[in-house]
């Protein structure tokens, strides 16, 4: 039998964190190709990523007509690592022939569907890097500690000098709460929606981002039905996208994070936890005042707000479902009888880990339970696995809010893979030659 082929790096997921790696890593390889044959940087990098999903996709659920991103376009997959890659969100527009009608139009922020085609086209320039339709089945150890083996669905084995696990999140519902055809998680909005004729009312429960754009859109939609929203505060909260607040995902606040003291980085996470957690953006808000304001002038209210109250209990009637709806000052209950339930409750992370089976054991986590991570992103392990272990999500603990966000994306893949070449190459981090990607090492 064949020994497997080794590969620098196995990626396991390929979200947006993923394949930004992908692209640092083509890049790289063609500087390689390009250079004279001296030096780190002439050596390519080997890499195979695997994916479940039969294609990209990212957050399909809620790519709503409307919805716009909450982060500028130029934290793309590249431009904060490499203002000249060819995979920036700019080189998209061009190839789509919109770049002047982008530019015209005076917004920094893109439609959501839109930045996904960026996604999908981005993607399909690594595709030669990614197995669609793979799943991880097992993770092993080769003897002598140097050396994963990546069993995956097909029955292919990949040896693996490091693996980056970048396995995303998971839809949350609430304890007790099932979901099926009439109770969704909104991750399942757009692929559930078109089974719903002639609905008398809605549900939706959560106070972020993802709630309000389930409520505004069902609203609109469908005209002749209720929608009652709601939520423990009294009122959707702004997110707060102000210049100040926003230095919180620089590149440099996850130095700043990483170095400070563990009650500074709690302080940190409370203080700009209304960055990102929980949430809307203040247009949306607007929006749906006017809506509610505009009805109850009309004296024809749809668009009902259930504020500081939650869903006290939740039943699966054959016909649809019964909320009852608990005011938390009060405790008065609602009865709600409706066709559908949307829950935007939010994601809880994987396992960082989970996907490496018996290999989790050998990483090692600090005195609550998190797993220690250094700088560059690699987990700590046991000294008999000298592989690496890189984490693209499951880090604020260690390295902040930006630690699964795309705002920070081009410049962490930009890190991690210059931590693979340096110790591939056994040159420090450090080394000014060192290029990934045209942007020289700090």
């Amino acid at each position: 039998m064949s020994e497997p082929v080794v590969y620098d790096i196995v990626g396991v997921g390929f979200g947006p964190s993923n394949l930004a790696l992908a692209i640092a890593l083509t890049e790289y390889n063609e500087r390689a190709a390009e250079s004279s044959g001296t030096g780190p940087v002439s050596a390519p990098i080997t890499g195979q990523f695997l994916e479940r999903q039969p294609a990209f996709g990212w957050h399909r659920g809620m790519l709503l007509e409307d919805a716009t991103m909450q982060v500028s376009f130029l934290k793309d997959l590249v431009t904060m690592r490499d203002p000249t890659s060819r995979f920036s969100f700019l080189c998209y527009l061009k190839a789509r022939d919109r770049l002047v009608d982008f530019i015209n139009h005076k917004n920094l922020f893109p439609l959501r569907i839109e930045f996904h085609d960026y996604f999908e086209w981005a993607a399909a320039q690594v595709d030669d890097l990614v197995a669609y339709g793979r799943e991880v089945v097992s993770v092993t150890p080769v003897p002598g500690g140097e050396f994963f083996d990546v069993l995956d669905s097909a029955g292919q084995v990949l040896r693996a000098r490091n693996i980056v696990l970048a396995t995303g999140l998971r839809p949350a519902l609430p304890e007790g709460v099932a979901g099926d055809d009439r109770v969704w998680h909104n991750s399942e909005l757009l692929a559930r929606i078109g089974t719903v004729t002639d609905p008398k009312r809605f549900v939706v429960v959560g106070a972020g981002q993802s709630g309000a754009e389930v409520t505004a859109f069902l609203h609109e939609r469908f005209p002749q039905a209720e929608v009652c929203a709601v939520f423990s505060r009294y009122g959707y909260s702004p997110s707060d996208d102000s210049s100040f607040a926003n230095r919180i995902f620089d590149p440099a606040a996850v130095d700043e994070f990483y170095t400070a003291p563990e009650h500074v980085k709690q302080r940190l996470m409370g203080y700009h936890a209304n960055t990102n957690y929980s949430v809307v953006d203040i247009d949306l808000i607007d929006e749906l005042y006017r809506r509610e304001y505009r009805e109850k002038v009309q004296g024809a209210q749809r668009l009902r707000l259930f504020n500081v109250a939650r869903p006290a209990q939740v039943v699966r009637m054959d016909d649809g479902v019964r909320v009852t709806v608990e005011t938390l000052t009060t405790g008065e209950r609602t009865v709600l009888d409706a066709d559908v339930v949307v829950f935007a409750t939010g994601y809880l992370p994987a396992d960082p880990v989970g996907q490496l089976g018996d290999v989790a054991q050998y990483c090692l986590r600090d005195e609550q339970g998190r797993l220690r991570v250094d700088r560059d992103y690699r987990v700590w392990t046991d000294p008999a696995i000298q592989c690496g272990v890189y984490l693209q999500g499951g880090t604020e603990h260690t390295h902040g809010i930006t630690s699964s966000l795309l705002s920070n994306t081009a410049v962490r893949v930009g890190e991690i893979l210059r931590a693979i070449v340096s110790r591939r190459m056994d040159v420090p981090a450090g080394q000014p030659e060192l290029v990934v990607s045209g942007v020289p090492s700090e």
